[in-house]
């Protein structure tokens, strides 16, 4: 089920690039259809993370031992996840995540 939501995240977020590409070239006329689909993803993001959280974690904190914990540090450690700490970001993604900020209405962002 996770898995499952992992690819229709990522088929998401691709489809939200394409959307606001879209009303970048073509304007204001493309904002609505953009912004109902950050709503969409936002909600399925939000629970998706509820249930992480809520059930997954707390599993596998109840399951995992010492050795389990080490070996998914170690996986983790090559995360090459634009966002995570200590990891090099490209300026793209910061000035692409700035950008969003400063639009997207309050209390999500600060426009």
């Amino acid at each position: 089920m996770l898995a499952a939501e992992h690819v229709r995240g990522e088929a998401a977020v691709r489809e939200l690039q394409h959307l606001l590409l879209a009303w970048e070239l073509m304007g204001e006329g493309r904002r609505g259809v953009f912004t109902e689909a950050l709503w969409r993803y936002l909600t399925f993001y939000r629970e998706h993370m509820r249930l992480e959280e809520t059930m997954v974690l707390p599993a596998a904190q109840a399951y995992l031992d010492d050795d389990d914990w080490a070996a998914v540090d170690a996986a983790f450690a090559t995360n090459v996840n634009p966002l995570a700490h200590g990891r090099p970001r490209d300026p793209a993604y910061d000035r692409l995540f700035t950008r969003i900020v400063m639009r997207v209405k309050s209390p999500l962002g600060q426009g």
